[in-house]
């Protein structure tokens, strides 16, 4: 099953895919994700023309993006960074989240952006203090995002909140549910794709820590809810660490794409009032 956001005069609402084209509601972000496993149940006579819609990420306005840095072995090695003995975790706001085809701009001061192709896990049910395997049980479902990162600002303080957090930089496509994915662990491809140019091609297999032990790490401390979103780290092969570095200019169009998820489009523009 595929859910998508949207805006409706009343609010953000959830629905599911239904064929290509058409969707059905299942009520407000906050209404399905007080209990998401009952709100997937719901049903509706009326079916909405996913054309006319305006789409927004499918998360409550509250919930938490939990990135995991260095989490790939490869992309460690790419940084010249040690291997992490915990879970490097930084946090996003779900202001900068967008939806696939949305554009993200080049903040003033960048160069450009990056791209960071990676596999978000959305929690299902409340946890707390749990253990790898109860965590990944917990999960609803997956999607893909791209964790468009100005560099220049992140390398410029050991804090990477700010160059994490530029406008529209978080593109999240659907929520596939769990069910259809099954567990990461066993292997997605993850491939980003930047003008029709493969610049990573991994494997979830190679994770530094599973899902499951992401999940579990993040709850001894900070209770995780229904909604909240846990970015898993990317391959290597971002643009930064190539020889010469590359990134993303106005003009450009990065897609990530992940096995049995879905992908995300974003097209790279100019930030409003600078030259191109």
């Amino acid at each position: 099953m595929k859910l998508v956001g949207y805006r409706t005069a009343e609010g953000g609402g959830i629905g599911r895919l239904y064929g290509e084209s058409k969707l059905v509601p299942l009520g407000s972000l906050e209404q399905f994700w007080t209990d998401p496993a009952r709100g997937i149940l719901r049903s509706s006579e009326n079916i909405l023309d996913v054309g006319e819609l305006s789409l927004v990420p499918p998360v409550p306005p509250a919930a938490r993006v939990l990135c995991v840095g260095l989490n790939y072995a490869e992309h460690v090695a790419e940084g010249a960074f040690q291997r992490p003995a915990c879970p490097a975790v930084f946090g996003r706001w779900t202001r900068s989240l967008t939806v696939s085809g949305t554009s993200a701009p080049v903040p003033a001061g960048e160069q450009g952006l990056d791209w960071e192709g990676e596999l978000v896990a959305v929690i299902g049910r409340t946890l707390k203090g749990v253990s790898a395997a109860e965590a990944l049980h917990a999960v609803f479902g997956y999607a893909a995002f791209n964790d468009l990162t100005a560099r220049r600002t992140q390398h410029s303080t050991t804090q990477w909140t700010v160059g994490k957090n530029a406008d529209q930089s978080g593109p999240l496509s659907e929520i596939v549910t769990a069910d259809e994915v099954g567990d990461p662990g066993d292997g997605l491809r993850i491939v980003t794709r930047v003008n029709g140019e493969i610049m990573q091609d991994g494997s979830t297999a190679d994770m530094i820590f599973s899902v499951g032990e992401i999940l579990a790490y993040l709850s001894e401390t900070m209770t995780l809810y229904p909604g909240d979103l846990v970015v898993t780290g990317t391959p290597n092969g971002v643009g930064y660490a190539r020889t010469p570095p590359r990134f993303l200019y106005p003009g450009d169009e990065v897609t990530v794409e992940i096995e049995r998820v879905g992908s995300v489009r974003t097209p790279i523009v100019a930030a409003t009032g600078a030259s191109s």
